[in-house]
């Protein structure tokens, strides 16, 4: 798993009813954009993640698609 600095960290809720978890990556605290990740979300909370398997990474677009 690789992600770099404004992309999203997403924690998939593990039980029925459970709502994902948003996040803004702020910081890449491992080496070549490797865990663990500072992450912002949405509630404002900041913490520090090491992703499991039911977390993933979107990553920010990095400018207009060319040809769309």
């Amino acid at each position: 798993m690789r992600a770099t600095v404004g992309d999203q960290l997403v924690q998939h809720g593990r039980v029925v009813g459970q709502h994902d978890k948003v996040g803004e990556i702020v910081e890449v605290m491992g080496q070549a954009g490797t865990p663990p990740y500072r992450v912002r979300f949405e509630d404002g909370h900041v913490g520090v993640c090491a992703p499991g398997p039911d977390t993933e990474i979107r990553h920010k677009e990095t400018g207009p698609s060319m040809g769309r």
